[in-house]
């Protein structure tokens, strides 16, 4: 599985770790992801999916059924 957002696409990104001595290693940036289980009253079904951290307060502000909305709408989401 890889490490993406199932809401709002976030994925890992690339970056230079860099010493004192201004040596450069390639490194990555993992996106903050959980497994959570969300409960959707309109479908009466429980779903499971990866989200970040940042699309988790999202849900929390805005509800999980106007997230998953936004999310299909975007593409992100099937």
């Amino acid at each position: 599985m890889s490490r993406v957002c199932e809401l709002t696409g976030k994925k890992a990104m690339v970056g230079n770790n860099v010493s004192h001595a201004m040596n450069k290693t390639k490194r990555k940036f993992n996106a903050n992801l959980i497994k959570k289980r969300f409960y959707i009253p309109e479908e009466d079904n429980w779903v499971t999916l990866k989200v970040s951290t940042s699309a988790l307060k999202t849900i929390n502000k805005i509800g999980i059924s106007a997230a998953i909305k936004e999310a299909k709408s975007k593409g992100f989401l099937k």
